[in-house]
């Protein structure tokens, strides 16, 4: 199977090393009101406070993409994840910014903080935006062992090319050049398993085989990709980019 390492690590990595850089950036430049205090001081102050913030931002970009259904709605998405985020990072902000300089427990300090926090987490949401790429599967090698997810298919569809899967309420739907079929398993799983095909999700509730595309196409402000067997697949604004980016359209 391919030696790829896996893309939800690497996606927690890129965040990661965004937010030393920020963190970096905050330290030399002294902002919101640090620049009285030592670089290492500032260092020590900003580069955790961005990792914690960055783990916290991860958390909750994970649960959005599970559970928002805002995929078509990147703005709204965008607005809400920073919403969500400020508050529990302004309480680690006002914790870790009360006991360095040493200041008296003020909740009216913790109110005049959450502005700062909003900023820095839009900057945050939108660089992760920019750094976020479509979850990938690679192609095996020659004496590779075959895609775990091979194993699941009905015994109608054993040997059939897989072309897409699609998530139906618990289920996914299997299309293959030999048929559709259903079976009872996670997309997130499903992908992990597939590892050893091309291919990639394009939806929150898809994901495609590089070689059954045949034609990307736009229409009404959506992208959708035309597959083998007559098959439709919606492409979500949030993973469009990124398949541009790796050659898809």
């Amino acid at each position: 199977m391919s030696t790829q390492p896996s893309t939800t690590l690497m996606s927690w990595a890129r965040g990661l090393g965004a937010a030393v850089i920020v963190g970096a950036f905050l330290s030399f430049t002294g902002a919101f009101g640090t620049g009285h205090l030592p670089l290492v001081s500032r260092f020590v102050y900003w580069v955790p406070l961005m990792v914690m913030g960055s783990i916290i931002g991860g958390l909750i970009v994970e649960g959005f993409r599970r559970w928002s259904g805002l995929d078509e709605r990147p703005i709204v998405r965008g607005v809400a994840m920073t919403v969500v985020m400020a508050v529990p990072i302004t309480l680690i902000v006002w914790v870790a910014t009360t006991l360095m300089m040493r200041l008296a427990w003020d909740w009216a300090y913790f109110a005049g903080l959450i502005g700062p926090v909003f900023l820095v987490s839009a900057a945050m949401t939108v660089i992760g935006h920019l750094l976020e790429r479509p979850t990938e599967t690679h192609a095996g090698a020659v004496d590779a062992a075959p895609a775990a997810f091979l194993d699941r298919l009905p015994p109608k569809l054993r040997g059939a090319e897989i072309h897409a899967v699609g998530a139906e309420d618990h289920y996914l739907r299997i299309y293959t050049d030999r048929g559709t079929d259903l079976v009872l398993m996670r997309l997130a799983d499903a992908i992990r398993e597939l590892e050893g095909l091309e291919g990639a999700q394009v939806h929150r509730s898809w994901w495609v085989a590089k070689n059954a595309v045949l034609e990307a196409r736009r229409g009404d402000g959506r992208a959708t990709l035309s597959l083998k067997g007559g098959i439709t697949a919606p492409v979500s604004r949030r993973y469009a980019a990124g398949l541009r980016r790796a050659g898809w359209y």
